[in-house]
């Protein structure tokens, strides 16, 4: 019985993950049933099983006599930036921006619309404390071990490399364990790139990103970025040719806050395009096993042959934010990472390390993934529909391919700091889009995110920050829907 079960369960993920990734968009018609049991090589039974649990997850319905349609969940935007012509490098300045919405933000009490992190029931918490105890008394002294040269735990690096086999084959000897993602790439700017130097970014990209840069005293410049396919290659090419660039930094992965993914010809490409010019990337890849795709998605690195692509990543998103644990595959900039890692913050917590790499040794960390992945899919799909009833006509909603962060549109007139803070007011969180641009575009945008259980208190939340868009639309002169 329990075979039949993960069968079904498996095919739903499978369509599921079709669904989230667009290849069967909004409107289509899935495979007939018994087409889908002749390929699959399963029962009928099987395949209504499977049908059934993506009617329940809100991802497709049943048309009489007709079969299975993917819903349409959402108005999508078919360009998310205006940057039609590459901008001058300019310096960053987000960052006092930035702290006020985060102490807004930072109010328990409210409804927490803007974090990036999934709340404490999607992440394996009671797997980990088992884990942690389990470790503790194999090896007591792990929990006061300290070095200041060794920064990696090698049972750890041995498992970031067995997971690395899936596209292609890692040097042990190029991976820097660090405190999180963001110091690997902060170590990454670092070892590439001086303050006043020009560092390439997605239009729209993780503020995060951007307060590194800034904080560094490098430029940013915004390649124009659409939202299914990711940065324009051909944008980057030309200010690689005028000698704009001396660093790149992308998220190919389920960009923060766009949710797409690069395609493969792509990455290959931008490979190929930044080993040409000598010019390295460092790639964000911290939602790469979020994604919603049948098979997890390539990073950049899987197609660098020059040792030029610095791969960032951790396990926060999917295991524990708490661990502090993150690292790069730095490629030939391994030994300038590994220095800089070395004499800003040390060695990173070999308990911690070691408590991970028992998490990955078996099957509970891709246990993990699928839940997680199967719980996204729905709440995005919920949060979706919630924010298409409650907003203007107008509004567009991102599709993500992974991770679990809406980016929606409003009508041009609103500003959505102006909204942020009449939203603080009654109780609601989101980020504004202005910190996702280093030249303060996106002003009409904001960023939602869904890995919060949905609840009759997020659903009001909701509806409430509708009636707060309507409100200022309206008072702008954008018209409201049809009753």
């Amino acid at each position: 019985m329990s075979i039949h079960i993960n069968l079904y369960e498996q095919l739903a993920d499978e369509l599921g993950g079709l669904i989230a990734s667009r290849v069967f968009a909004p409107g289509d018609r899935l495979p007939s049933i018994r087409h889908l049991a002749q390929q699959k090589r399963l029962s009928v039974s099987t395949v209504m099983q499977a049908l059934r649990l993506l009617e329940d997850r809100g991802l497709i319905e049943a048309r009489p006599q007709a079969g299975y349609y993917v819903r349409h969940r959402a108005r999508m935007a078919a360009v998310m930036t205006d940057a039609e012509h590459l901008k001058e490098p300019a310096f960053v300045g987000i960052n006092n921006l930035l702290m006020r919405v985060l102490k807004a933000n930072e109010d328990t009490s409210i409804v927490q619309l803007g974090s990036s992190w999934p709340l404490g029931e999607l992440l394996p918490m009671k797997r980990m404390q088992k884990t942690v105890a389990a470790v503790a008394r194999r090896d007591a002294t792990l929990l006061s071990a300290v070095s200041c040269y060794e920064t990696n735990y090698p049972e750890f690096t041995r498992q970031i490399t067995r997971r690395a086999l899936d596209w292609g084959h890692l040097d042990p000897a190029e991976i820097v364990v660090t405190g999180s993602c963001t110091e690997a790439i902060s170590l990454c700017l670092r070892a590439v790139a001086k303050a006043g130097d020009t560092i390439a970014i997605e239009s729209a990209t993780y503020f995060v990103l951007l307060q590194l840069i800034e904080s560094l005293g490098m430029k940013a410049l915004e390649i124009p970025t659409h939202p299914e396919t990711g940065p324009s290659i051909d944008a980057l090419e030309l200010a690689l040719g005028a000698g704009l660039v001396q660093a790149v930094l992308l998220i190919p992965n389920a960009n923060n806050p766009l949710g797409c993914i690069m395609p493969d010809a792509n990455k290959r490409r931008l490979a190929a395009l930044l080993s040409r010019h000598d010019v390295p990337l460092i790639e964000d890849d911290v939602y790469g096993d979020l994604c919603f795709t049948p098979e997890r998605p390539w990073p950049v690195k899987a197609y660098d042959t020059s040792g030029n692509v610095m791969l960032c990543s951790s396990f926060s998103k999917a295991v524990s934010p708490g661990a502090r644990v993150g690292y790069v595959l730095a490629g030939r900039y391994a030994q300038d990472v590994a220095l800089l890692k070395m004499v800003s913050s040390g060695a990173t917590s070999h308990f911690f390390q070691a408590v991970l790499a028992d998490f990955l040794t078996g099957s509970a960390y891709e246990n993990q993934l699928r839940k997680m992945r199967r719980a996204l899919v729905q709440r995005i799909a919920r949060m979706s529909d919630a924010i298409c009833a409650a907003f203007p006509p107008q509004c567009t909603v991102s599709a993500p391919q992974g991770g679990f962060v809406l980016w929606v549109g409003m009508p041009e007139q609103v500003d959505a700091l102006a909204l942020h803070q009449a939203a603080i007011a009654e109780g609601i969180a989101f980020m504004p889009g202005q910190l996702f641009s280093a030249s303060g575009k996106y002003s009409n945008y904001l960023r939602i995110n869904c890995g919060n259980a949905w609840s009759p208190r997020v659903e009001a939340a909701v509806a409430r920050l509708g009636e707060l868009v309507h409100r200022q639309a309206d008072q702008l002169g954008a018209p409201r829907r049809a009753a």
